[in-house]
């Protein structure tokens, strides 16, 4: 901020260095990235994520169905399967899209999952149980979450290659600070004394 009010005060400033303008410039640029183009870029990857995450959700209902399982067996001891370990273990029936009976080890998510219970499952098309698809209020959080990553990761990647560029400003400020000392000599400040 400091070097962007440095583009205006130092204008006519006979100290001024070709680098503290750049250096301004750069700051300034720096900024209007980040508030224009960045939030800009946010809104696009938000809007991209969204319709590709719709169109799987629409595939996902699309290939997924959903039916009534029962409970036949509790496993005792309530262990867990790998995908849900929260919810206890039930060997189940349940009937497949194509109206085929299944049979087998399913995560109830019941509490006290009893004999004869019934609860919700979701299969795919060979009847084989499978996640829900995904809820839309998923899909806009999911969405929002992406706009707001990019804004970040955007604004990161500006202000880091303004700290780069003015990193390397500073350099070869130093380095022609060094040259002119040494044509200056050791005994600048003495040189026609008679010493």
């Amino acid at each position: 901020m400091r070097a962007m009010v440095g583009v205006w005060r130092w204008r006519h400033n006979p100290l001024r260095r070709r680098t503290d303008a750049v250096e301004a410039w750069l700051a300034l640029g720096a900024l209007l990235l980040t508030l224009c183009a960045a939030p800009v870029a946010g809104v696009l990857a938000g809007a991209a994520a969204e319709r590709s995450l719709t169109q799987s959700v629409r595939e996902q209902h699309r290939e997924r169905y959903r039916t009534t399982a029962t409970v036949l067996r509790v496993t005792p001891g309530r262990a867990a399967l790998p995908e849900d370990d929260e919810d206890g273990r039930v060997t189940a029936h349940w009937t497949g899209p194509d109206g085929t009976p299944r049979t087998g080890p399913v995560a109830s998510g019941l509490d006290v999952p009893r004999v004869g219970s019934r609860f919700p499952v979701w299969t795919d098309p060979r009847g084989r149980i499978t996640a829900p698809p995904m809820d839309p209020d998923a899909v806009i959080v999911h969405a929002v979450l992406a706009g707001v990553w990019t804004v970040a990761v955007l604004a990161a990647l500006v202000d880091a290659v303004r700290r780069l560029t003015v990193g390397e400003l500073v350099r070869r400020r130093y380095r022609r600070l060094d040259q002119a000392w040494e044509r200056a000599g050791p005994d600048w400040g003495r040189t026609g004394s008679g010493r």
